[in-house]
């Protein structure tokens, strides 16, 4: 059959009725997605789709999902370049179709110049208005809520974005049990005080206030990733703070030493295995420093400390960093919940959580926001 569809091409700040997932700035011309889950959503006729993405890495390449109707149908790696890809063809051009274009991998901070950007759409069809969602959760944290693992097989070890997963990520799956929309800020092997290998610089809290202040170089500089992030046009009702995995490895590893200055970084351990006092002090003290600030960005927001995928050990000082917050600030928005750990059954890749540990995270960390938070918020 002869095929003589009328594609129409819209640049993306010529529309109004796409929705952005995810902190970005506030161009369109392109749309840069920074984070991980970070997205650009549609409801629109039809029938064939495509989008115009512009790609670039130097170690690190980008990946997307594509999203049908909230079914995930395809997933890909993006080569370096500007290029169109096709959504979708040959459907019911009378139906409305919900599209979600994710991005699937976090921000890649040793890679000063990975980035992914859509220009443009075409299409036979019109765009309708996507509606905002009751709910909305930001979610902070490390490899866990990144997704690494969450895809692949567990004898996988290469860190590479092939392991990363958006998609099948307690994140996307406790929004969706909730009718939330949601943004992540999470970063591998990154903590509250320090990263895995002891690196004071490699914390979530330290670039927070920024659209992506964990990224390095001028082009994510020109990007707009170094930017104030605009706190007041997306306010949440949730956050919830999935860190301590990082701070607590860093204790078993060996001491960060900055080549530059001679500087050195070390978690310690005491003789008998225990955590050094001091050091642990110093982690609860971050703690509650970026409780505070989480208050300061996010004021009506419940906030939820959840932890315990990969193990407890930093449980006791997450507990005793939330209760000295609350007396510091009388906030009592602040608790603690314990994630349900990873087992042999459920492990992905790279030793991390798979889709089966992430699930019955989401399951359980819905079903505690529902009692905190109440069913009509999220109806």
């Amino acid at each position: 059959m002869e095929r003589n569809l009328q594609l129409k091409t819209h640049a993306l700040s010529g529309l109004t009725n796409l929705k952005v997932h995810g902190r970005t700035t506030a161009s369109r011309s392109p749309l840069t997605l920074f984070w991980t889950g970070s997205a650009l959503e549609m409801n629109v006729t039809g029938s064939e789709l495509w989008i115009e993405i512009e790609a670039d890495y130097d170690l690190y390449e980008p990946w997307i999902s594509v999203l049908v109707n909230a079914v995930p149908v395809s997933r890909q790696m993006l080569p370096a370049g500007r290029y169109w890809i096709c959504v979708f063809r040959g459907m019911n051009p009378d139906v409305p179709k919900n599209i979600r274009i994710v991005k699937d991998v976090q921000p890649m901070s040793a890679d000063p110049v990975c980035s992914l950007q859509i220009h443009a759409v075409k299409s036979d069809g019109e765009f309708l208005p996507v509606t905002d969602k009751p709910c909305k959760i930001e979610f902070i944290g490390d490899s866990i809520t990144s997704g690494e693992g969450a895809i692949g097989a567990s004898v996988e070890e290469d860190w590479i974005p092939m392991w990363f997963s958006a998609i099948h990520n307690y994140t996307a799956m406790t929004a969706e049990a909730l009718n939330a929309d949601y943004r992540v800020i999470s970063q591998s092997g990154w903590g509250v005080l320090t990263s895995w290998d002891n690196n004071p610089h490699g914390n979530i809290p330290e670039g927070y206030g920024k659209v992506c202040g964990l990224l390095t170089g001028e082009k994510h500089k020109a990007l707009g990733a170094h930017e104030e992030n605009d706190f007041d046009a997306w306010q949440p009702d949730v956050v919830v703070v999935n860190l301590g995995t990082n701070d607590g490895g860093a204790f078993y590893s060996p001491a960060w030493k900055d080549e530059i200055t001679g500087e050195t970084h070390k978690q310690r351990l005491n003789e008998d295995g225990s955590f050094h006092p001091a050091d642990l002090a110093a982690f609860e003290a971050a703690a509650v420093r970026f409780l505070h600030q989480l208050r300061q960005y996010n004021s009506r927001a419940q906030i939820i400390w959840a932890y315990g995928m990969l193990g407890l050990p930093m449980m006791p000082a997450i507990y005793r960093a939330v209760d000295a917050y609350i007396r510091e600030s009388g906030d009592k928005k602040v608790t603690v919940f314990q994630l349900p750990n990873m087992t042999a059954d459920t492990a992905g890749a790279r030793s991390h959580p798979g889709v089966r540990a992430h699930r019955k995270t989401a399951d359980e960390l819905a079903e505690y926001i529902r009692g905190i938070i109440g069913g009509s918020a999220i109806s």
